[in-house]
């Protein structure tokens, strides 16, 4: 991924070795929304697009879009965790969205957060869908019914064989499993637990947001049956009330079966039940707040100042 065409300019992390495929050269939010002039972009802090990125192992190109925290260029020393969602085209800008203006809004959901000390700074990265083949990535299994799927785990190669290394030399990251996060809804969401069950020494926090457990006669659910044991993995798990019947009944079953492996409510998973939100862009980015909160709280020191807090003991105001 990245291919032979990228530049070698690097985010001052370190030069590459001649031979090392590099990310295409990231266009700045501002050369984003020229693109499309007349589009309403949405866009908010420093995003940047990395067009047409290829990939060796599926053979095809997509969009990679990275946020970076507002603090990243002010702290040239500073590595971050690092947060992967799928279907990029629908988390920070309308103008891109499956619904047109309807996004999860992660860019400006995160920034506000981040200012207000609230989360941790991350870095986030979106990873475009395949267009059609979208349901043949996120598939775990062919599923007969819809005649698709079954190169999920192609698919997580790519992220992590060929993505992944290609962020971890352009930003400054903190490129160990419990920094690194992966999320999706609906059938994003099934992936995501695909593969953090695939891959649990890259991936250690998984947001799984509206779970199409139903694909291939919820498989999903004997896949976690058959664990041996929790692995160690932070799960953020929720579904809307106005989602259906089946789809409230199979995140239920889900948390169940997650819980007998040994993941414990309150600690390292967090289940949620959003009253009267259906199944849309809008309702998962309702939930991004919660979901950013639990996944990547913030260290000690930082939530320590933002309450006025010495972060060397004591409960009086900060002098500094």
């Amino acid at each position: 991924m990245g291919g032979l065409q990228g530049s070698r300019a690097r985010d001052r992390v370190g030069e590459p070795h001649p031979d090392e495929p590099v990310l295409p050269p990231a266009l700045t939010r501002a050369e984003i929304e020229a693109r499309s002039p007349g589009a309403a972009h949405t866009l908010t802090g420093d995003v940047r697009l990395h067009a047409q990125v290829w990939s060796p192992l599926l053979g095809r190109a997509r969009n990679i879009t990275v946020y970076l925290p507002p603090d990243y260029a002010r702290r040239p020393r500073t590595r971050y965790p690092v947060f992967y969602l799928h279907d990029g085209q629908n988390l920070f800008d309308g103008a891109t969205a499956f619904v047109p203006g309807q996004e999860w809004r992660l860019d400006e959901t995160a920034e506000r957060l981040i200012r207000a000390r609230e989360i941790e700074p991350i870095i986030m990265v979106g990873i475009d869908h395949a267009g059609p083949h979208r349901l043949d990535e996120f598939g775990p299994v062919r599923d007969a019914r819809h005649r698709a799927g079954g190169l999920a785990h192609l698919y997580g190669r790519m992220i992590v064989e060929e993505l992944k290394p290609l962020i971890d030399r352009t930003y400054r990251t903190r490129p160990g499993p419990q920094e690194t996060g992966l999320g999706g809804a609906s059938m994003g969401g099934l992936v995501t637990l695909f593969l953090g069950l695939d891959f649990p020494n890259v991936f250690g926090r998984l947001a799984i947001l509206s779970p199409s457990v139903w694909w291939h006669e919820r498989a999903i659910l004997r896949r976690v049956d058959a664990l041996p044991r929790r692995l160690p993995l932070r799960i953020w798990l929720d579904i809307g009330t106005k989602e259906g019947h089946a789809a409230l009944a199979d995140a239920r079953a889900l948390r169940a079966a997650l819980v007998a492996r040994g993941w414990r409510e309150g600690r390292d998973l967090a289940y949620l039940e959003a009253e009267g939100a259906g199944h849309s862009e809008a309702a998962w980015a309702a939930r991004v707040e919660p979901m950013l909160k639990f996944l990547f709280p913030p260290r000690q020191g930082s939530r320590r100042r933002a309450l006025g807090l010495s972060s060397r003991g004591g409960g009086g105001p900060d002098p500094r």
